[in-house]
C-alpha cells in the first residue's frame, strides 16, 4: 500500500496549521507538499514547495493530479474539495470540517448562496480572522483524519 502523503493548497493557508502540519509530518516521517503559485514559508522543515503557474486552479490542478486514496488535502477552496471527494482524496479545511460526500453538497449550496449575497450587495466579503479557537479544530480534525489513514494502511 501507498505511504500517507499531505498535500496543502498553500496559498491561504494559516501559518499555525503550516507549522503543524510540517512538525506532524517530520515526526510521523511522512512526505508533505505545499503546492502554491509562490513560494511559500514555513518555520519548520522538511516539506516540498512545488510552484505552479499563475493560471487559475493550477495548484488545485497539481494536486488533483498528484493525490491519492491514501493521501490527505488541506484546502479552503470547497470548489476545489469537491473535486477531490468525486476522487475519493480525503480533504479538510484549517477551520475542522471534513470534506465527505454527505456533506460536500450542501457546503457548495451554502458558498453559493453567501456569494451571490455579496454580488447582490446585500452583505459584505470581509475575511474572518484565525484564532486559537480554529486552529484547534483543524488540529482535532487533522489528527482524526491523518489517524484513520495511517490505520488503514496497516
Amino acid at each position: 500500500m501507498k505511504e500517507v502523503r499531505i498535500w496543502i493548497d498553500a496559498d491561504s493557508c494559516p501559518v499555525p496549521v503550516r507549522n503543524h502540519t510540517v512538525k506532524t509530518a517530520a515526526k510521523l516521517g511522512l512526505q508533505i507538499f505545499f503546492v502554491a503559485n509562490k513560494q511559500i514559508p514555513c518555520e519548520y522543515s522538511p516539506f516540498e514547495m512545488i510552484i505552479c503557474t499563475n493560471e487559475k486552479d493550477a495548484a488545485d490542478t497539481y494536486i488533483l493530479e498528484h493525490a491519492g486514496e491514501n493521501d490527505l488535502v488541506i484546502t479552503r477552496d470547497i470548489v476545489f474539495a469537491d473535486r477531490l471527494v468525486e476522487k475519493n482524496i480525503p480533504a479538510i479545511n484549517d477551520r475542522g470540517t471534513a470534506f465527505t460526500k454527505e456533506n460536500i453538497k450542501n457546503l457548495l449550496s451554502d458558498r453559493d448562496f453567501d456569494f451571490a449575497l455579496f454580488q447582490a450587495g446585500v452583505v459584505k466579503r470581509t475575511k474572518d480572522g484565525y484564532d486559537k479557537k480554529d486552529f484547534e479544530k483543524f488540529a482535532n480534525c487533522f489528527d482524526r483524519q491523518l489517524t484513520k489513514l495511517i490505520q488503514n494502511q496497516e
